[in-house]
């Protein structure tokens, strides 16, 4: 593996469409009086969560995405990676601090360490 490929996890892209349809939906609502034009913002603010959210990796870090700003990681603070009681991928830092990693589920992970280009560790016994 290339030390310059960036895997990149994101939601279902079903969220996307629902965002459309949900604008489209709420249209004749926004339309009717001019204090309900704000309700086309939560549509609006779904689509751009939905395709910008997620979680970017690379050799050196990963990069947590949300619907405004990131947060870099590198990945010498990650201690430990593992899937939540809801299948979601939660890392570990250095420093005791849980980050679900977005748009990562558990079945993933294999993919997730992949691109740091080290091996697995055995999980304890």
């Amino acid at each position: 593996m290339s030390r310059a490929e960036t895997v990149r996890f994101r939601h279902s892209q079903a969220l996307l469409v629902a965002a459309v349809i949900a604008f489209i939906g709420a249209l004749p609502l926004a339309t009717a009086r001019w204090y309900l034009l704000p309700v086309l913002l939560v549509p609006v603010a779904l689509g751009v969560w939905a395709w910008r959210a997620g979680t970017d990796a690379d050799a050196r870090e990963l990069r947590l995405r949300a619907l405004f700003g990131q947060r870099r990681v590198p990945w010498a603070r990650v201690v430990e990676l593992a899937a939540d009681n809801r299948g979601r991928a939660v890392a570990r830092l250095d420093d005791g601090e849980r980050l679900v990693l977005p748009g990562v589920r558990g079945v993933e992970l294999p993919r997730l360490v992949a691109v740091t280009g080290h091996a697995p560790s055995e999980p304890a016994a």
